[in-house]
């Protein structure tokens, strides 16, 4: 079991911009209740499992209400085991850079993995899908080169976040609160003043998600 989960979908390590953003929610939470227990999943350093042909086919015999046939039952425990890391933490904190208006695929392999029946949502032929994950609560930071909300499209389009946020409304997670820091190319005289704004009101967000405050 942990208290927080935070999940790093930038292979750039030092050199990130949306790492140090969501480290400082964690690191905010953690000031103020340093009891506080964390799972670190680096999405580049330590690679999921591929979700493959076993896997997928693990999923479909349980959609269909079938046990799970025993040379699939390796793949769909491996599923199980990154599915219980996120389900164990009440509180998730996603540090997202855009990649070609999208999510990293990394991050994408993860949604698909854990986004599992009976784990991650429910489903009712007469009112359709639910999600199973309800209590979670989860932070984004989101950084892009170049995109910015409000620019033309020629500069960009954002699917990584209207995507994280469907996918936390599917799984019945809420959203506590977003952070971004956009854009980031170099030579903007901005961007030190704004990512310094970032990581203010990254702490602040960590601060109110150790008193159960939605920031």
């Amino acid at each position: 079991m942990s208290d927080i989960a935070l999940i790093t979908a930038s292979p750039r390590r030092e050199e990130s911009e949306s790492i140090p953003v969501a480290e400082a929610v964690v690191q905010s939470a953690l000031a103020t209740d340093p009891t506080l227990e964390v799972d670190r999943l680096d999405l580049f350093a330590d690679p999921l499992p591929a979700f493959g042909e076993q896997a997928a086919l693990a999923k479909m015999d349980v959609i269909g209400g079938r046990p799970v046939a025993p040379g699939r039952q390796a793949a769909w425990d491996a599923a199980l085991a990154t599915a219980g890391r996120l389900a164990d933490a009440p509180v998730w904190v996603f540090a997202v850079p855009m990649w070609n208006g999208g999510l990293p695929w990394p991050l994408k392999q993860l949604i698909d993995t854990v986004t599992q029946p009976g784990v991650a949502f429910g489903f009712d032929p007469a009112t359709g899908y639910h999600g199973l994950l309800t209590g979670h609560r989860a932070v984004a930071v989101y950084t892009s080169h170049v995109f910015s909300p409000g620019v033309a499209p020629a500069f960009g389009v954002d699917h990584h976040s209207t995507y994280l946020r469907w996918w936390l409304d599917f799984v019945g997670a809420d959203l506590a609160g977003e952070v971004r820091l956009q854009t980031t190319y170099p030579g903007d005289p901005t961007l030190g003043e704004r990512r310094e704004a970032a990581l203010a009101q990254a702490r602040a967000i960590g601060e109110g998600l150790v008193a159960g405050v939605a920031a």
